[in-house]
Formats: structure tokens, C-alpha cells, sequence
């Protein structure tokens, strides 16, 4: 996977079917403890709405573990599910989608929920403003102090991030990087070097 999308900040979208007002709360959300926060947020922005119906991928797109979704009491299988469906087949990764219902005096039947919750959630993220997220892995180099100057200003001219230094007897720097990218900067990297550096690429071993 080079990418996939994630929403740039929280958004909003409404929706009326049968006269129950079905507000769709979308939010980039990294791992499952900030989706649940963002969930909670959403319940008490609306505490008067009969649900709060939410699906999360809460990583990755490929990550199942980081996958959940909830009927928050609408008939079982009628809005989570259908919820989380959308979402998987949407590219969205890091993203929570909770839709709340006010019931409008209308029963919609489990055919209508499953639509209602799926069409909430496809318009939603539709609309919704996004941005590539391009996953990265965690690699560390090692290099000697005079290397220093000109490795910094390379890195930041590139697409890595450093994530930390720690400076010894040689300096450690704790980089992100792109898996798409990477196989070419290393190449780069090796040659600015001339070879005098180790690299440690704990996800390959």
C-alpha cells in the first residue's frame, strides 16, 4: 500500500430520511484509545440523540486490529456493521465515523437502517477533505560527527522524519520512513556517506 486517505480535521454532514436527522461526526483518529475519545467527544456534543452509532479503522486500512463498530442500540447488525463496511471500502485509514440519529416518529425497519446508516457514511466521507497518508517504518542510522552537518540538511530536504538523536561515542538518529521512497534515499544516503554508516532497519530483520 503507498498510501491512503485520512481526513485533515473533524467534519460534519447531515442527512434527513423519513424525518430522523442523521448527523455524520468524521475525525482522523490514530489507534483505538483516541477513537473512543473522539466517540465520547461526539456523545456529548449531542447528549439529547437517540444514537450514537460509530465504526473506526483506527490505523491502517490492512490493520483488522484496529477495527471495531457499534449499533449503540439501533437493532443488531443494522448500522455498525454497515457502517464499518463503507469504511473499508473507502481507502480511509486513522478515520472514526460516529452517526448520530434523532428519531423522527418514522420507523425506517432494518432494510431502511442499513441504508440510512450506510448512505450517512458514503456522503460523509464523499465530501470529506482529506490527505494522503503514506506509512512509514522505523529505521535508525549511525553515523560519525563530522557526517553530522550535511546528513541533517539532506534529511530535511527529504520526505524522512527524524524522530530522535542520541548522541555517544557516534551519533544514533531515529528516523520514519516511507516505504515507497526509501529504497532510493538509502542509495542516496549510502553515496553522501561514502558507506561510512550503519543502518539498522529493525522491521526487516
Amino acid at each position: 500500500m503507498d498510501y491512503y486517505l485520512s481526513p485533515t480535521h473533524t467534519q460534519r454532514f447531515d442527512l434527513e430520511i423519513k424525518n430522523s436527522q442523521f448527523i455524520t461526526t468524521v475525525c482522523r483518529t490514530n489507534g483505538r484509545d483516541a477513537a473512543k475519545a473522539f466517540i465520547e467527544e461526539v456523545r456529548q456534543r449531542y447528549p439529547d440523540a437517540n444514537h450514537h452509532c460509530w465504526a473506526f479503522i483506527a490505523g491502517m486500512p490492512n490493520n483488522a486490529h484496529l477495527w471495531d463498530q457499534s449499533d449503540d442500540g439501533e437493532p443488531k447488525g443494522t448500522a455498525g456493521k454497515p457502517m464499518l463496511n463503507v469504511l473499508q471500502h473507502s481507502d480511509f485509514g486513522e478515520t472514526t465515523v460516529v452517526v448520530t440519529r434523532f428519531f423522527g416518529g418514522v420507523k425506517l425497519g432494518a432494510g431502511g437502517l442499513v441504508r440510512a446508516y450506510s448512505q450517512a457514511v458514503q456522503e460523509a466521507l464523499s465530501q470529506t477533505e482529506y490527505e494522503n497518508v503514506y506509512p512509514r517504518r522505523a529505521v535508525q542510522l549511525k553515523i560519525a560527527y563530522p557526517l553530522l552537518g550535511k546528513v541533517e540538511y539532506w534529511l530535511e530536504q527529504s520526505d524522512i522524519e527524524i524522530t530522535n538523536k542520541t548522541y555517544s561515542d557516534s551519533i544514533v538518529i531515529d528516523l520514519a520512513v516511507i516505504e515507497r521512497t526509501w529504497p532510493e534515499h538509502k542509495i542516496v544516503l549510502t553515496d553522501l556517506c561514502q558507506g561510512s554508516l550503519t543502518l539498522i532497519e529493525p522491521d526487516n530483520e
